[in-house]
């Protein structure tokens, strides 16, 4: 043994003799600016070679003067770097291979705050263009994030785009998900709705999910974690693609795309469209859309770099609701009872349809050497809703809507005049309406105050005007709708004279088709409108600051912003003008009274204060090892769903900001072959609400705890093993311990706002549910020949509990395993070469494993209970998906 260590130390002892200098750098995926771990560097016509280092750095001893270093990795394409002299060659950015185009100019650097903005580092993980477009299949662009550690994803089961991502076991309205550095959380709830997105896989260069705190500057509160998603821009290079897509259950996309390249003007233009249509896994789970991409670039000089966009996918997509698993088990677990036939025609009862198009202009100005300004000013237009009945539904004997029926019924109803709860039954289907107007602005000022200190200082402003209102989407044969609506007095009390109610009148006689296209052109009268009317208004102002310090071996930084939140509510149903009422009223009649109604009712405004500031350091020893430690407090304002009581004008007096304390720290090793990172969370969070929904008997419930704590902490491990250039093995484990804290104030509402329950409840160690506090997962990635490669990935989820808020004792899912598959066929195409020819296959599920994702209960089995796999079959929730299956062609010039 001690003859072979004094062997490697003389050789390498002659290397250094014989070398005339080293030369360092970084090689970075050049679309997220990402380190690539493993890329292979090599001096050009020698066997002379290292890899980078988990961070994506090199060092190597070269024995020229002048020479070329060859610089590769699987999925990107082969760069040559030039170098004359020993030293440091800087950053070196790979694109992605022959399937992107390459020159893709990044625009709102300042903006989009990703991982390698800020130096101390932090827990994350990214998914370069090459994965979101090889494995996303029929699946929303949540699931490229699965094989990521404390990454839950669930719902699928509900139809096309209703997935729900929970990041260290916080809901979606407590992790920030950002599109080109903008916030697209919603304003009003901070949740996110999936299919509103769904062109995402199509136009997205890359996905950075940072857990926990997070690198963002914006005043957000990245509880759970932060992810950004970036798309394309304008391109520099002229070039296209276009790929078709087919897969189970008669699902099939196309999309093409063409980019014009910079001209010598500066001027470019890139175009996408996609079309998109299937079945959907489930029974009754139709859906249809398209995405459509325009990019306009300008670079007039070096110092500025201006770009358009604007982007949509107008869409609607059938949905399967939670439902018992005694109802799966009779039916099969594709079971949907919110469809039916007509005449031998498929219709539905849920359908969501929305079509939210988005706009950007960025401005990025190098002023000096020194300093930089990034401005975007973006806005969104929402328009559309989700259908539901209104009326008596009649159901078949297997539990699916009986269309026949209800038109059967309809016909019998005097001159076609339906009435809510009237004296003859009657049924509609209604459509609940969400149209919205967003703007904002963003902008970030970069200070280069010394080579080691930088500062950014900028500002987040937004306002965000609501519309929700309900009308009718299918009469099934009805002439007309005719609703009685509740009359408020100006303290949010019912009216009442001599015992009996006051009431509206509001009678529709025109329907409006569910389509996400329509929606966006439609225009709907006052007149047309039933069971409610309301909107809100509500305006943010955010500013925000960076310092950090950094040198080779320390970083140090701080964050901090301040945020105000303005809400007012304007409610033009539900009030009665006071004065015209008591001079009008008839006494001891239960009448409707069409009279002394105002045109709408103004909330009492309410102003929120909120900010939040981290900080955190990082140490580097060698370029092996490297720890850090970052903390962050947030004061952060209620959500506007949460302000306004039960859907009324009247404010909770029970919310208040919401507290939340993080702490974390971690450790990463790198070598040429092997990386690895350890990240400890700890996350205290005080005074938030959570609300949940369930479904039995069609009954849809409300269920809200005010003044809930939660205190997450957990250990995430993701390590990549790469013994050769053609087979790499990537990993990760996450344990997590997530419980509620204290006592909670709990309010259960039915789907017509009417609050049916309200206690106190002690939730102390009760387990928070919706996410897998236990997961791991391995995937594997081998290159057969230049032109074959195939893939794996496995993951195993343990301690995943019901979803259902704050409870004291919460009910435990079984433990379930997926095993994915895929593989890759690349050939190059034409004399020179450039074009591509790709097909990608995907098996998900290969195993067609049967396991629950999700629980809306928690249902403990007692003696003699019916039960799967120990559960009670009277739980409500959703199957995942089972075996599926999908193929892309695609082509590259």
């Amino acid at each position: 043994m001690k003859q072979i260590y004094l062997a490697f130390v003389a050789i390498l002892v002659s290397a250094t003799a014989f070398s005339q200098g080293t030369i360092t750098g970084t090689v970075v995926d050049g679309e997220l600016g990402v380190p690539l771990p493993g890329a292979s560097i090599m001096v050009r016509g020698t066997n002379n070679g290292t890899t980078t280092d988990f961070d994506g750095n090199f060092s190597i001893e070269v024995s020229e003067t002048t020479g070329s270093l060859v610089i590769s990795y699987i999925g990107f394409s082969t760069k040559t770097i030039s170098f004359s002299s020993a030293g440091s060659l800087g950053t070196i950015s790979l694109s992605a291979d022959a399937e992107e185009l390459e020159g893709i100019v990044v625009v709102g650097t300042g903006i989009i705050d990703l991982a390698n903005d800020r130096q101390t580092p932090i827990a994350v993980s990214s998914v370069p263009v090459r994965i979101i477009q090889e494995k996303i299949g029929t699946q929303d662009v949540t699931m490229t994030l699965v094989n990521t550690p404390s990454v839950y994803v669930s719902g699928q089961a509900g139809g096309f785009g209703d997935t729900n991502m929970r990041v260290r076991g916080f809901d979606q309205d407590n992790t920030a998900f950002l599109l080109n550095g903008q916030p697209i959380n919603g304003m009003e709830d901070g949740l996110m709705y999936w299919s509103n997105w769904s062109g995402l896989n199509d136009i997205a260069s890359g996905v950075q999910i940072q857990r926990g705190l997070g690198s963002s500057k914006l005043a957000i509160s990245s509880v759970g974690g932060t992810v950004n998603f970036v798309t394309k821009s304008t391109e520099m290079s002229e070039g296209g693609f276009g790929y078709s897509t087919v897969a189970n259950n008669n699902y099939i996309k196309t999309s093409a795309g063409y980019n014009t390249g910079i001209s010598e003007k500066g001027w470019g233009l890139s175009v996408m469209l996609s079309h998109w249509q299937g079945d959907g896994y489930n029974e009754g789970n139709f859906g249809e859309g398209q995405t459509y991409f325009i990019s306009a670039g300008y670079r007039p000089n070096d110092s500025h770099n201006f770009n358009f966009l604007i982007t949509g996918a107008p869409q609607f997509h059938d949905q399967n609701f939670t439902k018992p698993i005694e109802d799966y088990l009779e039916y099969g677990v594709r079971y949907n009872n919110n469809w039916g036939t007509y005449n031998g025609e498929y219709m539905t009862e849920r359908r969501n349809f929305y079509h939210k198009p988005v706009a950007n202009f960025n401005w990025d100005w190098n002023i000096n050497s020194t300093t930089n300004l990034s401005t975007v000013l973006y806005a969104s237009w929402g328009n559309g809703g989700g259908t539901g009945n209104r009326g008596n539904r009649i159901r078949t004997a297997e539990g699916r809507i009986d269309y026949d029926a209800i038109y059967a019924q309809n016909a019998q109803v005097t001159d076609g005049a339906g009435v809510y709860f009237g004296s003859e039954d009657a049924y509609v289907t209604r459509a609940s309406m969400n149209l919205h107007s967003w703007y904002g602005l963003i902008t970030n000022l970069e200070k280069k105050l010394s080579d080691n200190l930088t500062w950014n200082i900028g500002y987040d402003l937004r306002t965000y005007y609501g519309k929700h209102f309900r009308v009718v989407s299918d009469f099934h044969g009805l002439n007309s709708w005719t609703e009685n609506i509740r009359l408020r007095d100006q303290n949010n009390n019912h009216e009442t004279y001599g015992g009996f109610g006051t009431y509206k009148f509001v009678t529709a006689t025109e329907s409006f088709r569910p389509s996400g296209w329509a929606a966006a052109f439609d225009t709907y009268d006052t007149e047309q409108k039933i069971a409610y009317n309301n909107e809100e208004r509500i305006s943010y102002g955010g500013l925000f600051t960076q310092l950090e310090y950094a040198t080779d071996t320390f970083s140090a930084f701080f964050q901090g912003s301040i945020s105000n939140q303005y809400h007012q509510r304007f409610d033009i149903f539900q009030y009665a003008d006071q004065a015209l009422i008591d001079g009008t009223s008839p006494q001891g009649t239960d009448e409707p009274i069409p009279a002394g109604i105002t045109d709408g009712v103004d909330s009492e405004k309410v102003n929120n204060l909120g900010y939040n500031a981290k900080a955190g350091f990082s140490y580097r020893p060698s370029q092996a090892h490297s720890f850090y430690v970052n903390t962050g407090f947030y004061n952060r304002q209620p959500y506007h769903d949460n302000i306004y009581l039960n859907f009324t004008n009247q404010v909770n007096p029970l919310t208040e900001n919401e507290k939340i304390l993080g702490l974390e720290a971690g450790y990463a090793f790198s070598s040429p072959m092997f990386s690895a990172t350890v990240n400890l969370y700890r996350t205290s969070w005080k005074d938030r609400v959570v609300t949940s929904s369930d479904v039995v008997d069609d009954v849809v419930t409300f269920e809200s705890n005010f003044g809930t704590s939660q205190l997450h902490s957990g250990v995430e491990v993701d390590f990549k093993l790469r013994p050769t250039q053609d087979f790499s093995i990537n990993g990760f484990a996450s344990v997590g311990d997530w419980i509620y804290d204290g006592e909670v104030v709990t309010q259960v509402t039915d789907e017509e706002r009417n609050v049916l329950s309200t206690e106190t409840e002690d939730v102390d160690g009760g387990k928070v549910g919706g996410a897998a506090q236990l997961s791991g997962g391995l995937g594997l990635v081998y290159r057969i020949c230049e032109m074959v490669s195939i893939d794996s990935d496995f993951r195993y989820y343990d301690n995943l509990y019901s979803d259902v808020g704050a409870i004291k004792e919460n009910l435990e899912l079984p433990s379930f395993s997926i095993l994915d598959a895929g593989v890759t066929f690349r050939a190059p195409v034409g004399a020179d070469k450039s074009k591509q020819l790709k097909i990608r296959a995907n098996i998900n599920n290969v195993l067609d494993t049967e396991y629950i994702s999700r629980l809306t209960t928690a249902t403990f089995a007692e003696a003699g209970d019916e039960t799967y796999d120990g559960i009670a079959v009277s739980n409500q929730g959703f199957f995942g998906w089972g075996r599926t299956w999908n193929v892309t062609l695609r082509y590259d010039f």
